[in-house]
């Protein structure tokens, strides 16, 4: 009968061996996906891709939809809440919130 020193050590090596074999596996499912995505002209967008949503841990509130652009790409929905710093730059500079109004 083996130790378990033994079994432990057979083990890690079993571990690292499947290890290995996932990897050549994941590289070889994502050159075939690739390979389809060329064929059939898809993109990740098509895939519905991008990050995924993570959860508030505060509850399903949504932010609400965009008001405001600032010059740099900067956006706020004007809500609730502190102003974001151009907005409160903008403002100190003499500049109408409206300006930015999407």
């Amino acid at each position: 009968m083996a130790t378990y020193v033994e079994l432990m050590e057979r083990a890690q090596k079993l571990m690292a061996e499947a290890e290995q074999v996932r990897q050549k596996e994941i590289s070889d499912v994502i050159a075939e996906i690739r390979q389809k995505m060329e064929a059939y002209g898809l993109t990740v967008q098509d895939l519905g891709g991008g990050a995924p949503a993570r959860k508030r841990a505060g509850g399903s509130r949504s932010k609400g939809a965009v008001k405001y652009r600032g010059p740099n790409g900067e956006t706020w929905s004007g809500g609730r809440g502190r102003k974001p710093r151009w907005v409160q730059e903008a403002l100190k500079a003499g500049k109408n919130i409206e300006d930015f109004a999407v």
